[in-house]
């Protein structure tokens, strides 16, 4: 087999993608998705974890009496994000082994990708934020190993049954406490027992809170990252298997079928594209309001919260992701101007700009630093969205136009390849 030389001079089975050989709409839906996922993080960033789904969890004033923003962000970002994000990272996964294996390489490079992908997210989650998804991803990827061959169609069909199969089991898991809760223990003496380890569990979640507000909010950087290793240490592992197995992998697995059909490079008829996705994004959206108007009507209780998000919303939040990701890829790929422009670099620098995001919240909110956490309202907080967005847009067009990829992208790169590739242009 001929090798073919990369600009660097360098064998080609060893290089990573090019700039030449990266799609424009992979791009622009990152940059679009690593930009959600600020909005759809900025709660937990600011706030203990439970406020991200419970409004009443908030450590200060929510500033949102009617829900009506809470509403807003449950329809329109909260799991949408991450979706299109996972099924970007699925995508990525082919387009990556598709290079590999042009240029002579095989399976242990993605092997060594998720290896270092698994370090760079416990890294995230235990010194700077807990809310890393890294870590799922980075064992989704292996699973990802087995599928590599598989046509894309039968990928597609199997992350869809995956998802909605999977999504039945956790919807069930989700919805049980919030539907014991209704019942009347007076008539029904048997719940009584189950309904008090619920409410065990629940002070359990709220006092890790307690906990982790006492130390963001007059605490130091050491007793956090004590607490994190202390309270949960297997949490990465444990607490996120049921999301890996359920909504994880099956979206990696959609992603990379979407990939291998062809949706990125526009060989699926554009009139039936935009159709079907457009109906994707309004029914499932649709039905996900009508669950939140639902939910907030007489106020939002901890487990209606919980299965709000966890139950409830799952299956329709899959044709909204399905969706979205096809509307983007059909017309992200003739996006122009400067703001098309602005997304893109921030999608190539998504892996920068997700871990930077979390160090910046972190410098804004945490007591050795700006000491905001737990200070802000919900529409004080969508400010420092802003801010993020702003960083994010602003930062990494000009950086890529001097340098080849994104400082962790980069870094990323040097450890999977085991070598240490140029980085200004």
């Amino acid at each position: 087999m001929t090798e073919q030389a990369t600009p660097d001079g360098e064998p080609a089975a060893i290089a990573p993608t090019t700039g030449a050989e990266r799609l424009a709409s992979l791009d622009l839906i990152r940059g679009i998705a690593v930009l959600g996922i600020l909005a759809a993080n900025i709660v937990f960033f600011g706030h203990p974890q439970m406020a991200y789904m419970w409004p009443d969890g908030f450590v200060s004033d929510a500033g949102d009496p009617d829900r009506w923003m809470w509403i807003a962000q449950f329809v329109l970002i909260d799991g949408k994000m991450r979706g299109l994000f996972t099924l970007l990272f699925g995508a990525g996964i082919i387009l990556f082994m598709e290079k590999a294996w042009e240029r002579g390489g095989d399976e242990m490079l993605l092997v060594r990708r998720m290896a270092f992908l698994l370090l760079f997210g416990l890294i995230h989650y235990f010194f700077i934020w807990r809310g890393d998804i890294l870590t799922l991803y980075a064992m989704a990827g292996m699973v990802g190993l087995i599928f590599l061959r598989m046509k894309g169609k039968g990928l597609i069909i199997l992350g869809v049954l995956a998802y909605v199969i999977g999504g039945l089991i956790y919807a069930f898991l989700n919805a049980v406490p919030h539907l014991m809760m209704q019942v009347d223990t007076a008539n029904n003496p048997m719940m009584a027992d189950a309904i008090a380890q619920m409410n065990g569990e629940k002070e359990r979640i709220l006092g890790d809170d307690a906990a982790e507000t006492a130390i963001l909010t007059t605490g130091n950087y050491v007793d956090f990252v004590r607490h994190n290793f202390a309270e949960h240490l297997t949490e990465p592992f444990s607490n996120g298997i049921l999301l890996l197995i359920f909504e994880t992998v099956p979206l990696m697995l959609i992603g990379m079928g979407l990939y291998k059909v062809g949706l990125f490079e526009g060989k699926l008829n554009p009139t039936k594209t935009a159709i079907w996705g457009w109906i994707g994004v309004i029914s499932g959206s649709a039905v996900t309001l009508l669950i939140a108007i639902a939910i907030a009507r007489d106020g939002i209780t901890f487990w209606e919260s919980v299965a709000a998000f966890s139950s409830y919303s799952v299956h329709p939040r899959l044709p909204v992701i399905i969706g979205l990701i096809s509307l983007l890829a059909l017309y992200g790929a003739n996006a122009k101007g400067w703001l098309a422009e602005r997304l893109s670099a921030a999608g190539r620098a998504a892996f920068t700009n997700y871990l930077g995001t979390s160090v910046l919240m972190m410098l804004i909110f945490h007591p050795w630093a700006g000491g905001l956490w737990g200070e802000l309202s919900r529409p004080e907080l969508y400010l420092v969205v802003a801010l993020g967005w702003a960083v994010m847009l602003g930062w990494s067009k000009p950086w890529l136009e001097k340098y080849r990829y994104g400082p962790l992208e980069w870094l990323w790169r040097c450890l999977t390849y085991g070598k240490r590739f140029p980085l200004k242009r």
